[in-house]
């Protein structure tokens, strides 16, 4: 275990403040700083609000994960951090805290993406992903498809949102229903006493002709919306818990079902769920149902690796240090629309031969 790489992972996409220590495939510490609080009171995450949110957290955290793995900063191996996609400003304190860390330490610097992440994040949960293997990813910004044979050089997407992702959806929907911020949660809580089959909501391209991996959750959104106005133009009480229980039952069928597709496509034989709506019951539950009837292997990892964190980028960043992949330069800078074909940001050869002459002068106090 000693030989495996020693990674430190920082992610800053979005309201979490994520950082992550892992060993090869061993998670050593998972460290967060959440700022969602500070966005409820706007129905939505304010970029502004979680970029001053990471300056603030960022060494606090840092300090904590490296006291819960029991490792110095020095015994490092590497420093990883979400290069894209996500939020400009938010990934920009993430990007320079990383900077400033592996330059001082003497450490090769990684910048990975942040859905490849997603992925390898299953490796601190069910060990080496298998090549293939088929992801579904689910966030507030994403819905995707993703093909990987290999997570650090070539993730192929089968399929994205064209619209709003689940996540997105999610969150409005608890928005027209008074339940709050975010709308993941709080639906899937009311959910559980409702009755999925209650109302016949819209299933998103579908159809004969539809993409057949493409998602759209716009049009549900609006007949959900709809629906719960037309009921209170008349007067007449929504029953929250049919709604939530009926909306949610439309996103995971789509889900799951385009998913199982793509697998049986493709022969693949495991399919991966990850994004902060992986940590959805219902989802769960008929992913499961649906991956045994059709003969495929079922990854999800445990809810809390499931939303943004830094354990994610640090299981990554082990990842290229173990396969050789080349560190990322010192210019490295944030893209907030990083394409997940680009697992890292890779450097030029050699250009990390000048970080062990840095190393000496000890920097890092």
């Amino acid at each position: 275990m000693a030989d495996e790489p020693l990674v430190l992972g920082i992610e800053t996409s979005c309201d979490e403040t994520g950082v992550g220590v892992v060993r090869g495939t061993t998670l050593l510490a998972d460290a967060i700083a959440s700022s969602v609080d500070e966005h409820a009171r706007f129905g939505g995450v304010v970029p502004e609000v979680a970029s001053r949110a990471h300056l603030e957290a960022m060494v606090p955290t840092i300090d904590r994960a490296l006291k819960e793995a029991g490792v110095s900063a020095r015994d490092l191996d590497g420093i990883a951090v979400t290069a894209g996609p996500g939020l400009a400003g938010a990934l920009l304190v993430g990007v320079s805290a990383a900077k400033a860390y592996a330059y001082a330490l003497g450490k090769p610097l990684y910048g990975v993406n942040h859905l490849a992440s997603h992925i390898c994040v299953d490796q601190l949960e069910h060990g080496a992903l298998p090549e293939p293997t088929m992801a579904l990813l689910v966030s507030g910004g994403h819905s995707s498809l993703l093909l990987s044979t290999d997570i650090t050089s070539d993730v192929r997407p089968m399929g994205a949102t064209i619209d709003d992702a689940a996540g997105e959806a999610f969150d409005k929907i608890a928005r027209v229903l008074n339940l709050g911020f975010p709308g993941g949660p709080v639906i899937d809580r009311y959910a559980k006493e409702g009755d999925p089959s209650a109302i016949a909501f819209p299933r998103g391209l579908t159809g004969p002709r539809d993409p057949a991996y493409d998602f759209s959750f716009s049009g549900l959104k609006t007949a959900v919306a709809r629906w719960i106005e037309a009921k209170r133009a008349a007067g007449e009480e929504v029953p929250v818990r049919d709604v939530a229980a009926s909306f949610q039952e439309a996103v995971v069928d789509v889900l799951t079902r385009k998913a199982v597709r793509a697998c049986k496509d493709e022969g693949v034989d495991h399919l991966m769920i990850g994004g902060g709506v992986a940590a959805n019951s219902r989802l769960r539950v008929l992913a499961q149902e649906r991956c045994e009837a059709a003969g495929i292997r079922l990854r999800v990892p445990r809810p809390k690796l499931c939303t943004d964190n830094g354990a994610m980028v640090a299981a990554l960043g082990a990842e290229m240090v173990a396969r050789g992949r080349s560190a990322s330069d010192w210019d490295l800078s944030a893209d907030s629309s990083l394409p997940v074909t680009d697992t890292h940001v890779p450097g030029r050869e050699h250009s990390h031969d000048h970080v062990h002459e840095v190393s000496k002068d000890n920097l890092y106090s």
